[in-house]
């Protein structure tokens, strides 16, 4: 099947990053843990973290019912491998704060465990955080130019310095903020769908948060950290809770 190519389009100065630029189509299946967030159609990404449990952006948030697509790579045919699965509950982060995007980390509950299998796999939760210079892949199916990509896309990119997170963001970037990209622009400033994956040797590290602008120089993206020290801690996180941290302020929308 053939899939759309991603082009560069600018975005607004304040945007939540919804679609890669200057990657590549992924090999089928082969980001087993990428979910899409579905209300009729495509409009996020998550991650699966384990058979009962997808980690996403606090601010894809909407309020009505949520299907988790796992096992897709072309958005809008089925080849096989899908499972679609509603949500159960929806946990937005007790401290998330939508003016400021801080610890825009959300958890889905999954109404039945997921088949894990070789096109559907959970990632490993961070046993730390990444480094700068960590080589990671960030994942998603967003639009170019209000067209949507058939096919999911990926783009490797590394980590950067907090200094240099803090410089090209001043006043913005939090503890439960990183960024991760190449300063000098050109294809990463809008890397992903939001609430997507950033995965660095198979740990997921960083949720597609926001950015300013598209494939700017000195303005990488911004990802919501997922530690233990944030919100999910590895130890805890089970098929029946992701962490006593996130769950006990939690607000559950059955």
């Amino acid at each position: 099947m053939m899939c759309l190519s991603f082009f560069w389009h600018q975005l607004p100065a304040f945007s939540f990053d919804d679609r890669i630029v200057g990657g590549y189509e992924c090999r089928p299946h082969s980001v087993p843990w990428q979910v899409s967030l579905n209300n009729g159609w495509h409009f996020c990404g998550g991650t699966l973290i384990n058979s009962r449990w997808v980690v996403s952006a606090a601010h894809c948030y909407k309020d009505e019912n949520i299907e988790l697509r796992l096992g897709e790579h072309h958005i809008r045919y089925k080849d096989g491998p899908e499972q679609f699965i509603a949500a159960a509950a929806v946990i937005r982060h007790p401290e998330y704060d939508r003016y400021t995007i801080n610890n825009d980390i959300m958890m889905i509950k999954l109404a039945e465990p997921a088949e894990l299998n070789e096109y559907v796999q959970p990632a490993s939760l961070p046993s730390r955080c990444a480094p700068a210079g960590t080589q990671c892949l960030v994942s998603g199916w967003g639009a170019t130019q209000n067209q949507p990509s058939g096919c999911l896309h990926c783009l490797d990119l590394p980590v950067l310095s907090q200094q240099d997170c803090e410089r090209s963001y001043p006043d913005r970037i939090t503890a439960a903020m990183f960024c991760a990209g190449f300063l000098e622009g050109g294809k990463d400033s809008c890397q992903g769908d939001s609430g997507g994956p950033l995965v660095c040797n198979g740990e997921l590290q960083g949720v597609v948060s926001w950015g300013w602008g598209c494939a700017e120089v000195n303005r990488p993206g911004v990802y919501a950290k997922v530690s233990s020290s944030n919100t999910l801690q590895t130890g805890e996180a089970s098929a029946n809770y992701p962490s006593k941290n996130l769950i006990s302020e939690l607000t559950i929308l059955l």
